[in-house]
Parts: structure tokens; C-alpha cells; sequence
């Protein structure tokens, strides 16, 4: 743990059953009068964005966009920030994915910067402010914890990789999460987006800038997937265990925004650029291996965390020697448990991932800012290890 750190968690917290019910005051107190709306086709076609649309009945709409693939792109972000400013919107609001708040993020920046092409910020960590835009995002999975963080992931296609946007002015104004917008979630995206929340909360705890506060969260994020992950997956229409899930999703968020993720998500973003592999199944697959290689460093760390993946009866019976070990050992049968209910992939190999591509995506992983705070070093060899111990039979 570093001797000096920074926290930051502006966003304002609307949690509950019929949270998106104050969406319209909510946008009233930022003094948005002609909000954008940024949703999929998905979530238009199955009646999730209109639970939006009819809250806002009495509000004047700017414009309403939903062309928004799951892995969003440069493009799409340039277009879109064209289209605000062609319908004079006055603020975002997000409902979607990952993909659908990491484009609103994008589109903020691009507002606020009064630039184009989002290219022209590729690598800027320290912009100002710049022209206040008003976003509030409304999460449609329990996963991303993109409502939470700092940190925007949008597609380079020319260059296949997933470019990392970082500014603390790029988090959203409000997070309302609401049990309604994720209940239609298939088991498969369920436990998908379950485990890329376990994979944040295990990581923030682990990095190298974890601190008392981005540990609190991470912990209290590990306890609500512990306990409701599988009854989520399992009973899709318990309210109390999608909302569980969408306060671990954020509370996860908040901690890995502040100290930062590691080798399971540079390796991640990697296979998501290079192989296409959906970003929580990713997560799923290496985060076992991630820990493995990182125990050297985690023994201690890791031994904390089986009180809150296992808990406290389990932490008591096991050795402190052997509680890092059982702690690995929770996630691959936590793993195990979701690949036999939905058959999400636990292997590269059942993700269809070509092992010829281990070179590029190895290469990929190591240019990850991801990397910088891993609490070990990573090298192509370890990558290329990973991706090997990963592969499956």
C-alpha cells in the first residue's frame, strides 16, 4: 500500500427499485432541458429503453441514439458528439453496457474539449475540465462499473486494440441503478458481467495503488457476488440479488477507478482487440491465472480476500498458510459453478481464440496501461504463459 493516495468518487448514488423514476428531477437539478439519449437497438427492441422514454414524457428530448454495437469505436463516439451538437443537446444521459457508457464518456470528452476526433486526445490523462456536460448514467448490466470510474475503453478498429481514455472528468454527474434495467439479463451475460465485477473488486484490492478506501469497496463488492451471483443467474427475476449485483458492479467501479486494475484486464483488453472475445468472458477465463502468477506478490493479500469470497466460517478452518491458495481455488469453483448453469467459456480455447494469435495479442497486452500497476512485473513471457495456462486442453 502506497504512503500517500487519492480517492475520488464524485458520482451521485440513486440505488433502488424505481430508481430511474427520479431521472427527470435528477436532470432538472443539473439544469438539462434537451438531454441526448444513448442506448443499443437491444435494449430499444426489448421495451428497457422505453421505461426511460416515459419517465422523461414531460422533458424535450434533444435527440435519441441508438446505433451503438457492443464494442463501440472512435467513430461512433465522433459521430455522435456531431449529432449533439447538431441537435443542441444540453446533456448525456446513458443507458446501456459498457460499451453504450464508455461512448458517453467519449462524447463528454469531446464536447467538453470543443474537439472532433477523439484521436486528437489519445493519451491525454491530465485535461481540464473544459465546457461543463451534464451525464447521468443508468447501467442495463452489473459488470463494467463504468458508472462508477474514470476510465473510458473505446475500440481503435484501424489499429485493433482498446484504447484507454483516463480523466476525472469524464465520471458521470449520477448513477441510478435500478433492479428493472438489468432483470431481462440472459443467466450467460449475467454471470459474464458478475465475474468481470469479481475480476475489478480482486484486482483494486491487489494493485499496487490499493488503499484503506478502494479496499473497503472492493470488499464489500466480493461479499455481494459471493452471495448473489448465483441466485442471479439461477432466479433472474430476484430483485434483491439484481440489485445486489448492481451495487457491487458499482461499488467495484469506485474502487478499481482509484487503484487501478492489472494483468487480467491488460491480457483482457488484448483478447478483446485482437479475438473479439466479450470482455467479461475474458475476465472469467484469465482471472484464475492472473492470480496465480500474481500470488508471489499477493500471498498476504490474497489470504485477506478468502474472508470475503469464502467467508468467515471457511476463512476460521483453513490455514493462513493455505488461504491464498484457497482463495484461487474459490473463483475457479465459482467458475466451474457458472460454466456448468450457462456454459460461459473457462477456457480460450471454448472462446475460440486462435492460440497463432498469442504473439499479437501478448504484444498488445504489454502497450495496456493496465500494466503499470500490477503488483508484479509483467513480461511477454508471463503474457505468453497466461495465455498458454489458459488455453485448456
Amino acid at each position: 500500500m502506497t504512503s500517500y493516495f487519492e480517492f475520488a468518487n464524485p458520482t451521485k448514488l440513486c440505488s433502488g427499485k424505481g430508481a430511474v423514476d427520479n431521472l427527470a428531477y435528477e436532470l432538472e437539478i443539473l439544469g438539462v432541458k434537451h438531454p441526448m439519449i444513448l442506448s443499443d437497438r437491444v435494449l430499444e427492441k426489448i421495451g428497457t429503453l422505453s421505461i426511460v422514454l416515459d419517465v422523461l414524457d414531460e422533458v424535450r428530448t434533444g435527440r435519441v441514439f441508438t446505433d451503438i454495437p457492443r464494442d463501440s469505436s472512435i467513430e461512433v463516439v465522433n459521430r455522435i458528439a456531431g449529432e449533439y451538437r447538431q441537435f443542441g443537446c444540453d446533456g448525456l444521459v446513458a443507458l446501456g453496457g459498457g460499451s453504450v457508457l464508455d461512448t458517453a464518456k467519449g462524447v463528454r470528452l469531446l464536447i467538453s474539449q470543443e474537439a472532433d476526433d477523439l484521436l486528437e486526445l489519445m493519451g491525454c490523462e491530465c485535461l481540464p475540465r473544459g465546457r461543463y456536460v451534464p451525464f447521468l448514467a443508468i447501467p442495463t448490466t452489473a459488470g463494467t462499473g463504468s458508472e462508477a470510474t474514470a476510465v473510458a475503453v473505446i475500440k481503435n478498429p484501424a489499429l485493433h486494440v482498446k484504447m484507454e481514455y483516463i480523466s476525472q472528468h469524464i465520471m458521470p454527474d449520477t448513477a441510478i441503478l435500478d433492479p428493472r434495467m438489468t432483470m431481462t439479463l440472459p443467466p450467460r451475460i449475467t454471470a459474464s458481467t458478475g465475474m468481470d465485477t469479481l475480476c475489478h473488486a480482486i484486482e483494486a484490492y491487489s494493485c499496487m495503488q490499493k488503499n484503506p478506501v478502494s479496499d473497503a469497496y472492493a470488499a464489500a463488492a466480493i461479499r455481494l457476488v459471493r452471495d448473489n451471483l448465483v441466485k442471479a443467474v439461477r432466479f433472474g427475476s430476484s430483485v434483491s440479488a439484481r440489485m445486489s449485483l448492481a451495487n457491487a458492479s458499482y461499488l467495484a467501479g469506485a474502487a478499481f477507478s482509484n487503484s487501478m486494475v492489472g494483468v487480467v484486464h491488460a491480457i483482457g483488453h488484448a483478447l478483446g482487440g485482437v479475438c473479439q472475445v466479450p470482455h467479461g468472458d475474458a475476465m472469467n477465463i484469465l482471472l484464475p491465472a492472473g492470480m496465480i502468477f500474481n500470488k508471489k506478490a499477493c500471498r498476504e493479500t490474497y489470504s485477506e480476500l478468502l474472508l470475503y469470497l469464502a467467508g468467515p466460517e471457511v476463512y476460521q478452518s483453513v490455514p493462513k498458510a493455505d488461504r491464498a491458495n484457497r482463495s484461487i481455488h474459490e473463483v475457479i469453483r465459482l467458475r466451474k459453478k457458472l460454466h456448468d448453469m450457462t456454459g460461459l467459456p473457462s477456457t480460450l480455447k471454448e472462446a475460440g481464440v486462435d492460440p497463432a494469435k498469442f504473439p499479437e495479442v501478448a504484444k498488445a497486452a504489454l502497450n495496456d496501461g493496465s500494466t503499470i500497476a500490477n503488483p508484479r512485473e509483467v513480461t511477454c513471457g508471463a503474457v505468453m504463459k497466461i495465455l498458454e495456462m489458459c488455453y485448456g486442453e
